[in-house]
């Protein structure tokens, strides 16, 4: 147990037993923004509704702001208190008009929280408590208030007014200032307001609703970007016809706007009307954006498109149900892009994210459920669990019920629970009546953290006719839960004959609820190969005793595509994870299934190029008992070197086919041949031709677009051929005034798999483009560098040393960010006693700061607990 300084301050706990409903309401609330960088000033007027009979005063949430006047009903007051923070009115009676000024500086606001500057315009960011550094407010999801704001500016510097919903008015003023209105019809959570103010270029289209109503959309940017938006607009119509097509949910207002901004914690915000994006989701073109760019931002405009239904017109209670919208537009977004391209590829990407992500947070001191009990800051609950495992779940009740009865209970929820603040019970409930199926067991996975592990063994008895599955499931303990009792997963389970290739036991979904269950096949004729988990319908580890031969066959035979890709990665893994312990590796098997997979030209050129990558350093650490940095690396390069060499005129051909593609088009099959050439160049180098740095090079200068630039600059990163400086000079000078494409050039150097990674992040920290204000360029160098398992993890511990020192310089910064990027240090307990005691004391000097945010001190002081 930590030994921590007693005068540290613990923070307050929030705990999901607590929850009390509020104790006024706000239904309308008018605010007046005098902008201005230095100091807005703000007056806000509520009208407030006394919930219930009780004598409880007024609560208004506030931070960091100045207060200037407070009014009730007209007539100034001076009988407040500010406690924590908040402002504190008694009040007697139902029903109340407050109006308080209030005068905040959004340029000195680099938290990021609340209304800042970024770029020379002004926006806001309120999820999760964001609200209450703009004004006074109960800054909590279940006050639904209906938004009038006005907003008044310079002209010239902010010519662009624009607020949440539909505007109303607009005019200019005698100072050179004009003003804006906007009303917002549909009653919604503080969270969700949003203001941008800026010199803004705009992108406009529209859209028919299903309804036959013209929206207006608009993407904003600086002018110069307007160009790289066309793919953004593009996405989100496709997103609406979508989402009324699949879900039948139709847009609301007449408007719907995106803002582009550099300076952003998140990926993007779904605020009502306005939604406020990272620019690196909105903006692309093929010279500076790769087709994972295309895709990410086409799946993150969808995804905060769809809450609009799964989020805004039915939000949540409380933080705790935070899985509850984004779980659900988490998976809602992950249908959307497996229906624009590859489905296949689409959930091979989610589950190795989940992977990368997801799994070790539940096997670490972070775990936690999907809807957690208790937390010290809420914004470090926007986690894996909660959205990606999170999307998981609701991607098994849709499994379990089917796609009839998952859509009748989805409209029952959307119908029942509009314009209200909802629970994950609601949303489960409703299901379980639309479609009369009983989830009382199901409901264990909104309140159990940990992967279960299942163990699969398939007993057959030649010349029975039957074969018999034998499963049993099993949940580790995580902090607070010792104790785990089985949940339900839908586990979609085939058998194929090891003789004919041909189905023994037809595709079904088996529903494991108990520690153990027995299946019975009957009419196996021939010894049977099972094939478990198809299309991953479980978030579980699955452990089987099949061969590697059996592996092999389902590499080459399976007709899941995800569950070919796992048999090939569960082969690779059970070689490598051997070999990193000190057995004697025969790659022969994987060469051979490697070749059949790049050999077989009926598979889609994206899949065979996911399906023949090695699995991570990351993953294959976390199939060990003790993570072995060092002998992961030289183990798994090993592996890659005989691949190459083996397979040199495969990967020649492969490459050489890749490149017919002509001029950049993004398609699917274009993604594909530009994703097999990618591989292809990998596995060359890796070879150790003496060519493949020439070869890398040459496609580098020649590259029409970012994918082929960025796959041919990361070959030549990653090794010691000539090439590699000019490469990365070439690439700085090229695109040193975009910072996106910059962040490129930090994470291709930090990710580099080299001895002198930690001396050239050092060195990057002192760049003169480098800086800890800007949340994508820390997490370009800080971020990639913590994952970077190799360089991170040096015996020395100053990978850890790094990283701490730059966590406590960000964290009087932005917290918030912080405190994402410390995960790498919790992990202390996978390794070993040597790497983890370095780890560890780093964690017990960043709990020691003087002034450490309570970000920050939740998750070092929770990872010191693992």
């Amino acid at each position: 147990m930590l030994d921590i300084q007693t005068s540290l301050a613990q923070p307050h706990v929030t705990r999901r037993a607590d929850y009390t409903p509020p104790d006024w309401q706000v239904p309308d609330i008018a605010l007046n923004f005098d902008l201005d960088p230095a100091a807005t000033r703000i007056t806000a007027t509520l009208h407030v509704q006394r919930s219930g009979v009780h004598d409880r005063p007024l609560r208004l949430d506030g931070a960091g702001q100045t207060l200037l006047s407070v009014s009730v009903d007209g007539t100034p007051v001076n009988d407040w208190v500010i406690e924590g923070g908040a402002l504190i009115l008694p009040l007697s009676g139902s029903a109340h008009v407050i109006e308080t000024t209030v005068e905040i500086a959004p340029e000195r606001n680099t938290q990021l929280m609340g209304l800042y500057a970024s770029g020379g315009n002004l926006c806001t960011q309120c999820e999760a408590e964001g609200f209450r550094r703009i004004t006074f407010f109960p800054d909590r999801p279940d006050v639904l208030s209906r938004y009038q704001v006005r907003m008044s500016a310079d002209k010239q510097r902010y010519p662009v007014l624009l607020a949440n919903g539909d505007p109303i008015a607009s005019g200019d003023l005698d100072d050179g200032r004009h003003w804006a209105e906007w009303h917002d019809p549909f009653p919604k959570p503080c969270y969700l307001f949003a203001l941008v103010a800026g010199d803004l270029a705009v992108n406009r289209g529209s859209f028919i609703t299903m309804s036959g109503r013209e929206v207006a959309l608009g993407i904003w940017v600086r002018a110069t970007d307007l160009e790289r938006t066309h793919h953004a607009l593009d996405a989100l119509k496709t997103a609406m016809a979508w989402d009324e097509r699949v879900y039948g949910r139709e847009y609301d207002l007449d408007v719907f706007n995106i803002v582009a901004v550099d300076d952003f914690n998140f990926g993007a915000m779904e605020n009502k009307g306005l939604n406020v994006f990272n620019s690196r989701y909105i903006l692309a073109d093929p010279d500076t954006a790769t087709d994972y760019d295309y895709d990410a931002i086409a799946a993150v405009v969808a995804h905060e498109y769809f809450h609009n239904w799964s989020g805004n017109r039915v939000t949540c209670r409380d933080w705790f149900q935070l899985s509850l919208k984004e779980g659900f537009t988490v998976y809602r977004d992950q249908c959307f892009s497996a229906d624009q391209g590859s489905a296949a590829v689409k959930r091979i990407e989610d589950v190795r994210g989940l992977r990368a992500a997801q799994f070790p947070e539940d096997a670490g001191p972070l775990a936690h459920p999907i809807r957690p009990d208790a937390y010290q800051e809420i914004s470090n609950f926007y986690t894996a669990t909660i959205y990606n495992k999170g999307a998981e779940i609701i991607r098994m009740l849709a499994t379990i019920l089917g796609a009839t009865a998952f859509r009748t209970g989805t409209d029952l929820y959307f119908d029942r629970f509009d314009g209200t603040a909802a629970t994950c019970e609601d949303f489960v409930a409703s299901l379980e009546e639309a479609s009369g199926t009983d989830l009382t067991q199901f409901r264990r996975w909104y309140g159990q953290a940990g992967t279960p592990r299942v163990t699969a063994s398939l007993l057959h008895h030649e010349g029975s006719g039957r074969a018999e599955l034998v499963l049993a499931q099993r949940t580790p303990p995580t902090p607070g839960q010792d104790s785990k009792t089985p949940v339900v997963l839908p586990l979609r389970v085939k058998l194929f004959g090891a003789q004919t290739a041909g189905t023994v036991a037809p595709e079904h979904v088996i529903l494991l609820s108990d520690a153990e269950q027995r299946i019975v096949f009957e009419g196996v004729t021939e010894r049977p190969i099972l094939s478990i988990n198809r299309g991953f319908s479980a978030p579980a580890i699955i452990e089987t005793d099949r061969s590697a031969a059996d592996l092999a066959f389902l590499g080459a035979h399976d007709d899941d595509p995800f569950a070919r890709y796992e048999a090939l990665q569960q082969l690779m893994l059970d070689t490598l994870v051997a070999a990193a312990g000190g057995n004697q590796a025969d790659h022969a098997a994987v060469i051979a299934a490697v070749a059949g997979t790049i050999g077989d030209a009926k598979l889609d050129r994206a899949f065979a190029a996911e399906a023949v990558l090695l699995p991570s350093e990351s993953f294959i650490g976390d199939q060990m008992a003790v993570v072995d940095p060092e002998a992961i690396f030289r183990v798994r390069e090993a592996l890659r070197r005989d691949i190459g060499r083996a397979l040199t005129s495969e990967w020649c051909a492969a490459y050489d086919a890749a490149q017919a593609i002509g001029g950049y088009v993004y398609s699917p099959e274009a993604k594909g041949l530009r994703r097999m050439r990618a591989v292809a160049l990998g596995y060359i180098a890796a070879s150790g031709a003496a060519d493949s740095g020439d070869l890398a090079f040459a496609q580098f200068e020649a590259a029409d677009n970012m994918t082929d630039r960025l796959s041919a600059l990361t070959t030549l990163v990653a090794g010691d051929a000539a090439q590699r400086t000019p490469a990365l000079d070439i690439f700085y000078n090229r695109y040193s005034d975009n910072a996106l494409v910059l962040d490129k050039w930090f994470s291709v150097q930090a990710m580099a798999p080299r001895d002198d990674t930690g001396d050239v992040v050092r060195e990057l920290l002192r760049h003169q483009d480098f800086t800890l204000s800007n949340p994508n360029r820390a997490r370009a160098l800080i971020g990639a560098f913590g994952v970077n398992q190799r360089a991170f993890n040096v015996t020395d511990g100053s990978g850890y040393r790094f990283l701490a020192d730059q966590l406590i310089a960000l964290d009087t910064l932005n917290p918030q960010t912080a405190a994402k990027l410390i995960p790498p240090l919790g992990r202390w307990g996978r390794f070993d006693a040597a790497r983890g005691a370095l780890m560890r004391a780093e964690l017990e000097r960043i709990v020691k700061v003087p002034g450490l945010s309570k970000d920050m001190f939740e998750q070092a002081s929770r990872s010191l607990e693992g």
